[in-house]
């Protein structure tokens, strides 16, 4: 007779465990995009700063001052090329992230309520943290620039992702995804600031006249067709219709990326429809479709040119040592590098410490605190933030670059410290898994007799 076995306990639940094969190889395929598409971001950030310290950088002043259509004043649409690269160029990157968002709420890592509670909690401590850094340095130094307290909230997926798939190869899966799913949620929350935050001069006639393309722009989608012809169109009356409304275009790339469905219909034998499982959504659903045409030209062209014209700032003849104690610098480089990581960390940390869940067994806390640094990379949203919060051009604004690259750079040299030396030990790990293949705890090199 056998003895009864002992009552289950319920399992705790585990953070960063290891996602579903679809879910893995998704994020295989960001990380590939991604990866190409920092590294040009990060291109573009260097040229601009070359450029503009170079002896032509009055050609490129000209260059961003640039008005290609001076007959748009109507419509708001007499931008220079340095605000077209932002407003216009960015709705690609913002309707990219409007379907991996959607992706994400219906058939990604957020659909699950507790799945979804860590990266909700852990971005929400990375921005509000951050947020609080901010206005404390500010209002102690005396000086102006509350209206920037968002600059240091945004995380940068491209640049983080390049950064990660540069300095790791064999760290777990679920910190990635993690990182991935962290930008994500940071993003919807950047989004709803800027729409709330940073809205001047709101005109709810035109706001309510986008609603029309749009409808028209979901039924298409809905009904799986993908022409070009008539979604650009469309497309581009929304982000026109926004912009005239006072509300920030690119919030436009996002209503529409959130108009995509996300489950394919598939035909049974019998001829009726059914919704496509979650597995089999990277197969067939009309977001992921559109995602992996759009993704490369919001990662390798929209993001890379926004950043040519955003961080080009001169510092020849700059008093920097005035410059590094500006109140709005040092606020915005402490947000990032202590703010983003102690509020990612320690959020995290609160939500194990008062719940049932615990890190997977695979992971630390080392770990964790690598990516939290990492995620004190802010580039395009925060950049984007500052040109609303000063006004593009300004004196400040051009303080706001200096310090989103300087926070941004010593965030990533601070998590690639971290994550190296992880890097190194799991490294050293899977070598000795490799070599004690029969699992006996004895690496089977020495097992094996000599030929001497």
């Amino acid at each position: 007779m056998t003895a009864p076995s002992p009552p289950s306990k319920r399992s705790k639940t585990r953070l960063f465990s290891r996602s579903s094969w679809p879910e893995a190889r998704h994020l295989a395929d960001v990380l590939r995009t991604e990866t190409v598409g920092g590294a040009l971001l990060l291109l573009g950030a260097v040229a601009a700063l070359v450029w503009a310290n170079s002896p032509w950088s009055d050609s490129y002043t000209r260059l961003g001052g640039w008005v290609p259509w001076p007959g748009g004043a109507s419509w708001h649409l007499d931008l220079d090329v340095a605000t077209w690269a932002g407003d216009g160029l960015l709705a690609i990157f913002f309707f990219v992230v409007g379907l991996e968002l959607k992706r994400e709420f219906v058939a990604g890592e957020l659909r699950d309520p507790r799945r979804a509670a860590l990266p909700v909690v852990a971005a929400l401590g990375g921005m509000l943290l951050p947020a609080l850094i901010y206005v404390a340095v500010v209002v102690v130094g005396g000086g102006p620039g509350l209206r920037g307290w968002a600059i240091p909230t945004a995380t940068d997926i491209a640049f983080a992702l390049a950064v990660l798939a540069v300095v790791s190869s064999h760290l777990p899966q679920g910190l990635r995804a993690f990182l991935l799913t962290l930008a994500v949620v940071d993003d919807l929350f950047a989004i709803t600031i800027i729409a709330v935050f940073y809205t001047a001069d709101f005109h709810p006639v035109p706001l309510l006249a986008a609603l029309a393309p749009i409808g028209v722009f979901a039924a298409l989608v809905r009904r799986g067709h993908t022409w070009w012809w008539a979604l650009i169109p469309l497309a581009t009356a929304t982000w026109a219709l926004v912009h005239a409304s006072g509300v920030h275009a690119t919030v436009a790339g996002v209503l529409l990326g959130f108009t995509v469905p996300v489950l394919a219909r598939q035909r049974t034998a019998g001829g009726r429809q059914r919704v496509a499982t979650v597995a089999e959504t990277d197969e067939g659903g009309l977001a992921a479709h559109l995602e992996h045409r759009w993704r490369p030209v919001s990662a390798g062209i929209a993001v890379p040119i926004f950043a040519l014209f955003a961080a080009g700032v001169t510092l020849r003849g700059t008093d920097l040592g005035a410059l590094l104690t500006d109140p709005v610098v040092i606020a915005i480089v402490a947000g990032l590098v202590f703010g983003k990581s102690i509020g990612i960390f320690g959020s995290t940390y609160l939500l194990a410490r008062f719940t049932r869940a615990e890190l997977d067994e695979d992971i630390t806390w080392s770990d964790l605190y690598g990516i939290a640094l990492l995620a004190g990379v802010g580039f395009t949203v925060s950049l984007l933030i500052g040109d609303l919060a000063f006004g593009t051009g300004s004196t400040a604004d051009d303080r706001v670059k200096v310090a989103v690259l300087l926070g941004s750079v010593l965030s990533a040299g601070l998590a690639a410290t971290v994550l190296r030396r992880r890097n190194a030990a799991y490294r050293r790990v899977a070598q000795r898994e490799r070599l004690d293949a029969d699992g006996d705890g004895v690496p089977d090199v020495y097992q094996r007799p000599t030929d001497r």
